[in-house]
């Protein structure tokens, strides 16, 4: 990195008052920004020198040269002096400068020291990101301190904020595959799972461990431009190991969560239920929620985009902390962002989901449980999250019903039927409430022959259709055929 690659940069407008091509081509190791008048004791070979002159004063050459010469004395690479102060760089300055060989820079008003020192240190990591060695690209002080914090158990923010501190006021996120934000850095603003799950502009990269196809992570810069992709690398390595612990808890965690599903099933005593709930981290008195999926990689994934939400996932099935406080609609959240899941999954993922009613007490959650399961069987593709307070049709409820069983039950009652034109007037006859010059209409049909079609199902079927009952029993024996 050397004075003139700054030169270079038009963001930054800077202007040469001085400096010889030889000196220009100088290593900068570093910036310091002082408005003292003796800096000297506070520099080191090779440091870029940022002043906004406020020391000065017109009619004191002595400070002039006691300033500059502090830096000729310290090998500083250059003097970059601020315009805003003074409205310009004043000539004894310059004077100054050229007599002690120290290169001068105008940095204009609208440019900031902080924009400076940026562009100074991503060039510096940039030139490091290219060298075929293993030469860090993260500075020794940084990656020291993120080690440090891997050992004190900080998270996956703090790790971020701190990785990502020396490159200014960047934008930087951990997301997962379905774009559920797990850390961002102070700067960077809220995008939501809908938005950035789709396509992402910018830079991602892969933070590699153990991981479903819903969950993995990647680290995220909108502004691929923004950090040196060596630099973005290390961090990416650092998140991993960070993930690497992660995954040992969320295990524990599964296994906590599928102990207490386990118990549900087997209608446990309630103390050893009491217990399954404590060690799930989920609270002794509900209410409580409990749903049902196809994948439990993807139910604990979609559970992770509901915020503060209370929950335990096992292999299937998941138990929540459905807090009325909260304000959270558990199965409206589910919906919206169970797509987002589906596009991980990939077209042959068979990903379901069914969610109970709300349990108010320990003593609820096998129902729960119970309706959670029918509601996943009754799930499809044009509704893949179903909640047990949608069955209020009967065509909901059979879809809840196994096939297997829906086949039987059709069959049984429908079969003596066939395919033919006795089971197509019978389902018109019921779409039209049971009227025989409807039906015949429909059908085109003499009402007399509806007549007789009708008597010969009821004598095939056993069924008396002036009854409602008998009635329905057909109805759905035709919604299951």
């Amino acid at each position: 990195m050397h004075v003139l690659d700054l030169l270079q940069s038009d963001s930054l407008g800077l202007t040469l008052l001085w400096g010889e091509e030889a000196l220009l081509g100088h290593e900068v190791s570093g910036v310091t920004s002082t408005d003292l008048e003796d800096p000297g004791r506070f520099l080191g070979p090779g440091e870029l020198v940022l002043s906004g002159l406020v020391w000065w004063s017109e009619g004191e050459p002595r400070k002039v040269d006691r300033f500059v010469s502090a830096l000729a004395g310290a090998g500083a690479t250059a003097l970059f002096a601020g315009e805003e102060t003074h409205g310009g760089v004043p000539d004894d300055l310059v004077a100054a400068c050229r007599a002690y060989r120290v290169p001068l820079v105008a940095v204009p008003a609208r440019t900031s020291f902080r924009a400076v020192t940026e562009a100074v240190y991503l060039r510096q990591w940039g030139d490091l990101s290219r060298r075929p060695t293993r030469t860090f690209a993260l500075p020794e002080n940084v990656r020291a301190e993120l080690s440090r914090l891997l050992e004190h158990g900080a998270g996956p923010d703090e790790l971020l904020d701190r990785a990502c501190a020396h490159l200014g006021r960047v934008s930087c996120y951990v997301l997962t595959a379905s774009g559920r934000t797990v850390a961002r850095t102070p700067s960077a603003p809220v995008i939501p799972a809908q938005r950035v799950a789709p396509a992402r502009d910018g830079l991602s990269l892969r933070v590699e461990s153990d991981s479903s196809p819903y969950d993995a992570w990647q680290l995220y810069v909108p502004d691929a431009d923004a950090a040196p992709p060596r630099v973005l690398h290390e961090i990416a390595e650092v998140l991993a190991r960070y993930r690497d612990g992660h995954a040992r808890r969320a295990a524990a965690g599964r296994a906590a969560g599928q102990a207490l599903v386990s118990l549900l099933a087997q209608d446990g005593d309630p103390v050893a239920l009491e217990e399954a709930l404590a060690a799930a981290g989920l609270p002794a008195g509900g209410p409580y929620r409990v749903l049902a999926a196809t994948s439990g990689d993807a139910l604990a994934e979609a559970l992770g985009h509901l915020e503060g939400v209370r929950w335990a996932v096992g292999d299937c099935a998941a138990v929540l902390y459905d807090d009325p406080d909260a304000g959270v609609d558990v199965t409206a959240g589910l919906r919206a962002v169970w797509p987002l899941l589906q596009a991980c999954g990939g077209p042959d993922a068979d990903l379901r989901l069914g969610a109970g009613a709300r349990a108010a007490g320990p003593e609820q959650l096998r129902a729960s449980l119970n309706q959670a399961l029918f509601t996943l069987t009754a799930a499809g593709a044009e509704s893949p999250v179903r909640a047990v307070e949608q069955l209020d049709t009967l065509a909901e409820l059979l879809a809840g019903v196994p096939p297997e069983v829906r086949g039987v039950y059709g069959t049984r009652t429908l079969g003596p039927l066939g395919d033919g034109m006795l089971r197509e007037t019978l389902e018109v006859f019921l779409a039209n409430n049971c009227s025989w010059a409807r039906t015949a209409e429909v059908l085109h049909l003499h009402v007399n022959t509806v007549h007789y079609r009708i008597e010969r199902v009821e004598a095939l079927t056993g069924r008396d259709l002036s009854r409602l009952d008998h009635k329905l029993d057909l109805y759905a024996a035709l919604r299951c055929g």
